[in-house]
């Protein structure tokens, strides 16, 4: 393995202890070949995060009797051979249905009563052959931008004392530790691409309706949605197309280059990306400009009426997934308490209003018209720190999210494709990262043009320290 962290292609079939760390595309190639079998793969997996979870965190439940015999099965049957992630570990995150476990949405105040069936995005890793290892961690019904809660704090593989970001923080840290290769998570306000950009991973969140949703009691009024995270583009896209339902193949080039917007403006006031993401976007643009694409500067039409309509969304998701988890609001924490409590008002004063988000989408579409993609930064610098989040108040959370976090929520509301990819190393050897956007439909380009970027500047795909197959990894204490 390179600095990089691209797979050497001339190395030896690895053992199934050396499958820890691999890429799931080769993974299951080694299973569908018969070199390894799963039950061996997801074993050397599950003793990985023995080894280096109760330093990051990013589980609530390992599944290791469960996954095993999930396992055999895969290796027993006479489908193996087309599965595109067979004997594939994956993880969940803890707001969605896995048949058996309790979903908790991160509240310890939900129902205990343990799921009767997969939701369909499960439904479908497991048809794929994937083995769901583990239940990830997330923040108290998925609000906020890191993952903590009562005697549990998530962190950031690269630096255990920064948070992995929320909510898919565990799904993400679970990456990034090496203790899977792709995990499902989902996307509200940028549940997938905040922990991608905090962990140096890559991520895509879908346009509305590409991938099933059904994210509590109504998708966060149609912004949520579910994805993948992963460290490799090849990954991803595999990845994506199981959870859409299609036939994986590689992202198809788009024949000609690309015209791409660049955007720098925070759509909250006063707020600016540090300097070394705006190096990172910097040297981004030299890439795609090196490799023959076009940017132009223009900034999307991202107005206050925008970000109102997707604040009230996320006000009234809080109150909308307590009730519909059956949660008590008295047993909430209190910062989630006052977010259902905003929720409810701004639910009876009717501030969730259909239109506000036809018409952005409308708006954002029409920005499309003569740009094929729009290049931004993600967030304004490091990650939070890794602390108890959930033992400090509602205006606490909510100003600390915002100032980091500024620039995805507008995405959620238009229902359009973004994705995530690691873009530099900053100051203190944390990854850096972008954000990509497309129009409705353009899941694949954005794959396609993050894999571009992944072969012009390959990323190192784990953190010294949690790298699996590096040799120079260490043995975290």
């Amino acid at each position: 393995m390179d600095a990089s962290g691209a797979l050497d292609s001339a190395r030896p079939a690895p053992s199934a202890a050396g499958t820890v760390g691999l890429p799931a595309i080769e993974i299951a190639r080694l299973v569908r070949s018969g070199e390894v079998t799963a039950v061996d793969v997801v074993r050397a997996h599950l003793d990985h995060i023995d080894a280096v979870d109760a330093r990051v965190g990013a589980f609530r439940v390992v599944r290791r009797e469960a996954a095993l015999a999930e396992a055999h099965a895969i290796d027993t049957a006479l489908t193996r051979f087309a599965l595109p992630l067979a004997g594939v570990p994956v993880a969940v995150k803890d707001n969605v249905a896995v048949a058996g476990e309790v979903c908790t949405d991160g509240s310890p105040a939900c129902p205990t009563e343990p799921a009767a069936r997969d939701h369909e995005v499960v439904a479908r890793l497991r048809k794929a052959g994937a083995i769901v290892v583990g239940i990830t961690r997330a923040p108290e019904l998925c609000l906020y931008a890191a993952t903590d809660g009562p005697g549990a704090v998530s962190r950031n593989p690269w630096d255990t004392a920064r948070s992995p970001a929320g909510s898919s923080g565990g799904s993400a840290a679970a990456v990034a530790s090496g203790s899977v290769p792709i995990a499902h998570g989902n996307d509200g306000m940028g549940s997938l691409r905040l922990p991608a950009a905090a962990c140096g991973l890559v991520t895509l969140k879908p346009g509305t309706g590409v991938v099933p949703a059904d994210i509590g009691a109504d998708s966060w009024s149609g912004m949520a949605v579910n994805g993948a995270l992963a460290t490799t583009v090849a990954d991803l896209a595999v990845a994506h197309a199981v959870l859409a339902g299609e036939e994986p193949s590689e992202p198809q080039a788009p024949g000609r280059p690309l015209r791409i917007a660049l955007a720098t403006r925070s759509p909250v006031p006063a707020v600016r990306a540090d300097a070394a993401t705006r190096a990172a976007v910097d040297a981004v643009v030299a890439r795609l400009t090196a490799a023959g694409h076009t940017v132009v500067r223009r900034e999307p039409p991202i107005t206050l009426g925008a970000a109102a309509g997707a604040l009230a969304r996320w006000m009234v998701g809080a109150e909308d997934d307590a009730e519909h988890l059956g949660i008590d609001r008295r047993a909430l924490q209190p910062r989630s308490r006052t977010h259902a409590r905003i929720g409810r008002l701004v639910r009876r004063a009717g501030l969730v209003r259909p239109r506000t988000a036809e018409r952005f989408r409308e708006r954002m579409v029409a920005f499309f018209g003569d740009v094929d993609v729009l290049l931004s930064p993600v967030t304004t610098g490091p990650p939070l720190a890794a602390r108890p989040w959930h033992e400090r108040g509602f205006l606490a959370n909510i100003t600390a999210n915002a100032r980091w976090a500024p620039g995805t929520a507008a995405w959620n509301l238009a229902g359009l494709p973004a994705a995530v990819l690691p873009a530099g190393t900053g100051p203190e050897g944390l990854p850096v990262a972008v954000q990509i956007v497309g129009p409705p439909g353009a899941e694949g380009r954005l794959l396609w043009l993050a894999g571009e970027l992944e072969r012009l500047q390959p990323w190192r795909r784990y953190a010294p320290v949690f790298d699996p197959i590096a040799p120079t990894a260490q043995a975290p204490a």
